[in-house]
């Protein structure tokens, strides 16, 4: 009988492990021809773009034999599919290849600037996540009161208000007429070079290192440009927690669960707030993806020596490998974030296994 029972499991079991592979198989097709197709649009639209970048290279004063010379060293003088049939060979074997203004490996350049993006941008969604969530909760109990329509304006506030703008008024105030924050950069040029470079983030490496004027003059430097990228996060994370617990506060468990005689505390928290973590997390994972690839105008206002910064700089003077190379670690990350996303869904809501 044991035997029996064996035998009809086995098969269903092996149904259930091909599905799994041939859902894992399908989700590594998906990933590997999406990032293809970032890679061939992009290559396409910069070889489209009116941008000579050999003239980046040997100035526009240069004569007709440089420019010559520059262009075939580049591969440029090559036609178009075979200038993207060698570009993506090098991509497979993780050669990058060089920047046009630095000379130096892109990924080296990359390395250099990324960390710096991924503090400010980790500083801005914890500020964020941590204020625009309790406050959409608080304006969804509130409906209708003084409490809501205050959230609701600052949300309205921080759609509409250039962010370049409030970070312009920002380093006016609280910078050139108050002096509480750093004014432009990571750090006071004094303290440049100070600590070691272990993680290529200035407030872990300044605690690591134990230097505590390096990481309190990074502290005033971060603040003023990750709470002004935060109050734009703000408003977009507080109004769709509210939208979300809307639904959840009129629905017929949240009335069981009062009429029960559960806390009002209870209600908004262990039962309606419950419900919607899973949602919460795609929206701050991609407001977290977001930042990375959309803070160049804070980093512009602000001088921060940022992964947005470099990439505006390639798109100007047309250096592809370098735009090639960012577009796909931006969608290598949206990637990684929507597995991270995967991951919490199932622990926040177990019935998803």
């Amino acid at each position: 009988m044991v035997n029996q029972v064996e035998t009809a499991i086995s098969p269903a079991k092996r149904r259930l492990g091909l599905r799994k592979y041939s859902r894992f198989g399908g989700s590594l097709a998906s990933v590997l021809t999406t990032l293809f197709l970032l890679v061939l649009l992009t290559f396409i639209i910069g070889r489209l773009m009116p941008i000579d970048p050999v003239i980046a290279v040997v100035g526009p004063d240069a004569d007709q034999a440089t420019y010559l010379k520059v262009k075939q060293e580049l591969g440029l003088n090559l036609p178009v599919l075979q200038q993207f049939w060698i570009f993506l060979k090098n991509l497979l074997h993780g050669n990058f290849g060089t920047t046009l203004l630095t000379g130096r490996p892109v990924m080296e350049d990359i390395a250099r600037v990324l960390p710096a993006t991924v503090e400010l941008a980790t500083v801005t969604i914890i500020l964020g996540a941590g204020i625009g969530i309790p406050l959409g909760v608080y304006a969804a109990v509130n409906r209708g009161r003084f409490a809501d329509h205050a959230v609701r304006l600052i949300a309205l506030l921080g759609h509409s208000t250039p962010i370049f703008w409030i970070g312009m008024v920002g380093l006016m105030l609280f910078y050139a007429k108050l002096g509480w924050v750093g004014g432009s950069g990571r750090l006071d040029l004094f303290y440049e070079d100070i600590v070691p470079n272990v993680t290529g983030f200035l407030l872990i490496d300044a605690l690591l290192a134990g230097d505590m004027e390096v990481f309190w003059s990074a502290v005033t430097h971060i603040v003023l440009p990750a709470s002004v990228l935060a109050y734009a996060s703000i408003a977009y994370i507080s109004r769709i927690t509210r939208s979300f617990m809307l639904e959840q506060l009129s629905q017929e468990y949240v009335i069981t669960a009062r009429a029960k005689g559960v806390s009002r505390r209870g209600v908004i928290w262990l039962h309606a707030f419950k419900n919607i973590r899973v949602q919460l997390v795609t929206v701050v994972a991609l407001s977290y993806g977001g930042m990375l690839e959309g803070a160049v105008l804070i980093e512009t206002v602000f001088g921060w020596p940022g992964f947005g910064q470099y990439l505006t700089n390639a798109l100007v003077i047309g250096d592809m490998n370098v735009v090639v190379a960012c577009t796909l670690i931006i969608g290598c990350v949206f990637i990684a974030l929507n597995v991270i996303s995967d991951l919490l869904y199932k622990f926040f809501d177990p019935r998803i296994k």
